[in-house]
């Protein structure tokens, strides 16, 4: 029986596309706002959009931090999307120093403003599509193989302290972290739920495992 793959709803998140791009690739998937539900998970998303801060509140008054880092802990798969990569880590510099999950130790930085190019001065938030960089095997990139193009919406971006859970990169102005993979735990800063072919691709892998 194939198991099933719960969305956690805290208030800031484009849920029903992620569920949908489950959905499209034969997954049964259920967004809730109970953290109770949560614990319960097979497999764990945590999606994400909106500031650093005000998403760790919401995570905090939900009761769902306790459930996530369970979760983690248990072995169990977890998938990250876009904020639910930068709140995995230790802290952001979003608005002040915030404290996060500190499940991946570093830190959550802004791009530099005189961000560019050879050629070009580059806009802040990145937005668009964007090439990736596979750094290394991965479940979640099985059938890739780098290079081809996500949608990417953020004006921070995530550094590790450690380089090995970098599973990909992306240019823009710098190479910056675009994912990471740690055991049972990955998480995407692009969006695979508004990547077409390449992320219905990535949201079956996560399905699969």
């Amino acid at each position: 029986m194939s198991k099933s793959i719960t969305i956690i709803d805290y208030g800031m998140g484009n849920l029903r596309s992620v569920q949908k791009g489950f959905e499209r690739v034969g997954f049964d998937a259920r967004v809730t706002d109970d953290p109770v539900v949560a614990a319960q998970a097979d497999r764990l998303v945590l999606p994400g959009v909106g500031a650093f801060q005000d998403c760790m509140n919401n995570l905090r008054e939900g009761g769902f931090i306790e459930p996530i880092l369970r979760h983690v802990g248990s072995g169990k798969p977890f998938l990250g999307i876009c904020l639910g990569l930068q709140l995995l880590f230790t802290e952001s510099e979003e608005f002040g120093l915030h404290r996060g999950l500190d499940v991946v130790p570093g830190r959550v930085r802004r791009f530099p403003a005189d961000l560019r190019t050879a050629d070009e001065t580059l806009k802040v938030p990145h937005m668009g599509w964007n090439q990736i960089d596979l750094q290394r095997p991965s479940p979640l990139f099985e059938g890739l193989s780098g290079g081809e193009s996500v949608y990417f919406v953020h004006s921070y971006y995530v550094d590790p302290v450690d380089p090995a859970v970098v599973a990909s990169t992306t240019d823009y102005g710098l190479t910056f972290c675009s994912s990471i993979w740690r055991d049972n735990v990955m998480a995407t800063q692009f969006h695979p739920e508004k990547s077409q072919q390449v992320g219905l691709r990535i949201l079956e892998n996560f399905g699969r495992l």
